[in-house]
C-alpha cells in the first residue's frame, strides 16, 4: 500500500511539474510565435519548414533511441551513460558533416539558394543538442520536471528576445534560425550545469551493444516516425510554394501548443512509472487504464474546442494575413487530439521491451498514408486534401497501435475503445455547438471567442457530471486541494 501510494505521489507530481513546464514553455513559444508571424511574411516560415525535415532526421539519429533505453534500463551505469554520450557526440558532428556537404543540393531541391547558408547554420543544433542528451535523460528517469521546467522557461524566454530584437531589426528568416539555435543552446548549458555530470574517460562496447540492442529498433521506427511527420513540409515545400508552405508550419505549431504540451506531458512522465512496475502485469494494466481515460477526458475537447474556435482565434491572434491557415489548422486539431492516446500505447510497447514490434508497427503504419498521399498528388486536389489525410492517417493508425499494445497487457482495442467512447462523443457534441454558435455570433472576434470558449467549457462540464464521468471527479479532486493550497498564499 505505501509502494502504491509512493507511485501515484510520483506520478502526480510528475505529471503536475511536466504539463507547469510544458505549459510555461509552450505558452513562452507561443507568444513569440505571435510576435514573430506579425513581423515575418509566411514565405520565412515556409523556408525555415523546408529544413524541418532534416533537422528532425538528424536529431533522431543523433538520439538513436539511447534515450529510451537508459530511462527503461533500471540499473544503467556512469559507464552507460558516457558510452551513449560519446557515441551522441560522435554521430552529431558526423551527421552535421554530411549536411554541411548535401546543402547545396537542398537549395537546389526546393529552388531556394539561401537554403544552403540556412541549412549549414541550423545544422549546428544538432551538435549542441548531443551535449543536452544525457542530463535530459537522467532528470527523466528520476521523474524530476521541476529542473527541466527551470531550464526550459529560460530557453524560450532568452531565445524569444534574441530573435524578436532581430526581426525588427530587419534579419527576416535569419531571426527564425538563431532563435532555433540560442533554444538549443541555453537548453544544454542549463541542464549541464544542473545536473552537474559529467562523462568518464571510458566506452563501453559491452553497454554499447546491450543499450543498442533495445535502441536500434526504435531509431529506425522513430526515424520513420519522424520522416512521415515531417514529409508533408518537404512535399508542400517542393509542389507547392514557400508562402503555402509557412501557411502549413504555422497551423503546425500552432496546433503543436496544445498537441505536443499534453502529450510530452503524459509521455514523458508515464513511461518512466509505468517502466519501474512492468513486471507486475496486473498493477501496470489498471495504471495504464486510467491514465488512458484520464487523458482521453482531458486532451479530447480542447482539442476538439480550439478546432471549433479556430476562425476568431486565429485571426484575432495573427491577423487576416493568415486567415488561409485556419483550415489547416483546424484538421490538425482533429488529427492531434489522438496522439497523445498514440504515445501512451507505444509507451507500452517500449515499457514491455518489444522495440521489436515497435519497428514492425512504424512499417506497417507508413504504407497507409503513402498511398493517400500519391493519391492526393497524382489527382492535384490541392493542399487542404493533403492535410486530410493526416487526419486519416491518425485514426487508422490508433486502431493498429492499440490492437498490438493491447495485447501486451490484456488490455484490447475493444475495451480501449469502449472506454474513451464516451469522452470522445461528449467532446464531439460540444465542439459541434460551439462551431454552429460561433458562425451565428453577430460579434467582433475577441467576444465571439470569449463566448465560445464559456460556453464549452459549461457544457463539457455539466455533461460529464450529468453521465457520471468518473474522470471529471478524479481532475476535481486533483485540483481542489491545489486550489486550496494557493487560496491562504494570495490571503496572506
Amino acid at each position: 500500500m505505501k509502494q502504491e501510494k509512493s507511485l501515484k505521489k510520483k506520478t502526480v507530481s510528475g505529471l503536475l511539474w511536466s504539463f507547469g513546464d510544458m505549459i510555461g514553455n509552450q505558452g513562452i513559444q507561443f507568444i513569440i510565435q505571435i510576435i514573430l508571424a506579425r513581423l515575418l511574411l509566411p514565405e520565412d516560415f515556409g523556408i525555415i519548414g523546408m529544413i524541418l525535415v532534416f533537422v528532425a532526421l538528424s536529431n533522431s539519429l543523433v538520439d538513436s533511441g539511447f534515450t529510451q533505453a537508459l530511462i527503461r534500463d533500471q540499473k544503467a551505469n556512469q559507464t552507460d551513460y558516457s558510452t551513449v554520450f560519446y557515441f551522441n557526440l560522435g554521430i552529431s558532428i558526423l551527421i552535421y558533416g554530411v549536411l554541411f556537404l548535401s546543402a547545396p543540393l537542398i537549395s537546389n531541391f526546393f529552388e531556394e539558394q539561401q537554403l544552403t547558408a540556412l541549412v549549414r547554420v541550423l545544422g549546428l543544433g544538432v551538435i549542441i543538442n548531443a551535449f543536452s542528451i544525457i542530463p535530459r535523460a537522467m532528470f527523466t528517469k528520476e521523474v524530476d520536471f521541476k529542473v527541466q521546467a527551470k531550464v526550459n522557461m529560460a530557453a524560450s524566454v532568452s531565445s524569444g528576445i534574441i530573435a524578436v530584437a532581430m526581426a525588427l531589426l530587419g534579419f527576416g528568416v535569419w531571426s527564425l534560425v538563431v532563435r532555433m539555435l540560442a533554444l538549443n543552446g541555453v537548453q544544454a548549458l542549463l541542464l549541464i550545469f544542473y545536473r552537474r555530470w559529467l562523462p568518464s574517460l571510458v566506452f563501453s562496447t559491452a553497454s554499447f551493444k546491450r543499450l543498442f540492442g533495445f535502441g536500434w529498433k526504435l531509431l529506425v521506427s522513430g526515424l520513420i516516425d519522424t520522416a512521415y511527420d515531417n514529409i508533408y513540409y518537404l512535399i508542400i515545400g517542393k509542389q507547392y510554394s514557400a508562402t503555402s508552405l509557412g501557411y502549413y508550419t504555422n497551423a503546425a505549431k500552432f496546433s503543436d501548443v496544445a498537441t505536443q504540451t499534453l502529450t510530452a506531458t503524459i509521455q514523458r512522465v508515464t513511461y518512466p512509472v509505468l517502466s519501474g512496475i512492468q513486471d507486475q502485469e496486473e498493477r501496470l494494466k489498471q495504471s495504464f487504464k486510467k491514465v488512458i481515460k484520464l487523458s482521453g477526458f482531458l486532451i479530447f475537447p480542447i482539442m476538439i474546442g480550439v478546432a471549433a474556435v479556430a476562425e476568431p482565434l486565429i485571426l484575432l491572434i495573427f491577423g487576416e494575413k493568415w486567415a488561409t491557415m485556419i483550415p489547416y489548422f483546424q484538421l490538425l486539431c482533429i488529427a492531434g487530439m489522438l496522439y497523445p492516446i498514440h504515445a501512451l500505447n507505444l509507451n507500452v510497447l517500449q515499457v514491455k521491451g518489444r522495440s521489436d514490434l515497435f519497428l514492425y508497427l512504424e512499417i506497417i503504419k507508413t504504407i497507409i498514408p503513402t498511398i493517400l498521399i500519391v493519391v492526393v498528388i497524382w489527382m492535384d486536389w490541392g493542399i487542404t486534401i493533403l492535410v486530410v489525410t493526416i487526419v486519416l492517417d491518425s485514426y487508422i493508425s490508433l486502431f493498429i497501435n492499440i490492437y498490438f499494445s493491447g495485447r501486451e497487457i490484456s488490455y484490447g482495442a475493444k475495451e480501449q475503445i469502449w472506454d474513451l467512447l464516451p469522452i470522445y462523443a461528449i467532446s464531439v457534441g460540444m465542439g459541434a455547438v460551439v462551431y454552429g454558435v460561433g458562425k451565428l455570433l453577430p460579434f467582433s472576434e475577441l467576444l465571439t471567442l470569449i463566448l465560445q470558449i464559456g460556453l464549452g467549457v459549461v457544457l463539457y462540464i455539466l455533461i460529464s457530471k450529468l453521465l457520471k464521468i468518473k474522470e471529471f471527479d478524479t481532475v476535481y479532486d486533483l485540483l481542489v486541494p491545489m486550489i486550496k493550497k494557493i487560496k491562504p498564499a494570495k490571503t496572506g
